[in-house]
């Protein structure tokens, strides 16, 4: 658990985003869930938009380390299903727990971001060792353009992602496996 002021507050922020909604983050909504004194948001980020500044910088960041953890951890998978079986892990972080949290809140992001263009500079997709494991995959077998195809497929996950939290249910090994096999042709 983060001590740094600023820290708790962002993290806190992305909490009361992903519960209540881009209209719902409020200063004094961080507050609450923070379990701090009226006024303390606002103290550290005194406008909104700073607050959102803070927020998404904090999404990126947790984001960024769990995909280079993950990419550091995993081998180049030996076949497509080995690939496939590792997507779909992934995926199921981002639908549960403190993923489906941070996964919520990077779609408001998302959203805000189109009327608020540094945002979006923000949200970039970074290179990680997630997304080197999936270049270094398709490169390996052969996909000349693997850089281009990356970025399609997760892509195509990523919408994977939005999809089962808006429509609910579950993914499918038919699913990742159609992607995977997509990328490879």
């Amino acid at each position: 658990m983060p001590t740094d002021r600023r820290t708790v507050l962002a993290d806190a922020a992305i909490d009361v985003l992903a519960e209540a909604g881009i209209r719902g983050l409020t200063h004094r909504a961080v507050d609450r869930a923070a379990h701090l004194p009226p006024g303390t948001t606002s103290a550290y980020y005194r406008t909104r938009q700073a607050l959102l500044t803070a927020l998404v910088r904090r999404l990126v960041a947790l984001d960024q380390a769990e995909l280079q953890a993950t990419g550091e951890q995993t081998p180049v998978p030996r076949d497509a299903e080995e690939l496939a079986a590792g997507i779909a892990a992934f995926i199921e972080q981002r639908l549960t727990g403190d993923g489906r949290r941070r996964s919520l809140a990077r779609y408001a992001c998302a959203i805000e971001s189109v009327h608020h263009p540094e945002l979006r500079e923000i949200l970039v997709p970074r290179e990680n060792a997630g997304r080197q494991v999936v270049r270094d995959f398709l490169a390996a077998h052969g996909v000349t353009d693997a850089e281009d195809r990356t970025v399609t497929l997760l892509t195509c996950v990523d919408g994977l992602v939005f999809d089962r939290l808006v429509g609910g249910g579950t993914v499918s090994s038919e699913d990742i496996g159609g992607l995977v096999a997509a990328a490879l042709r």
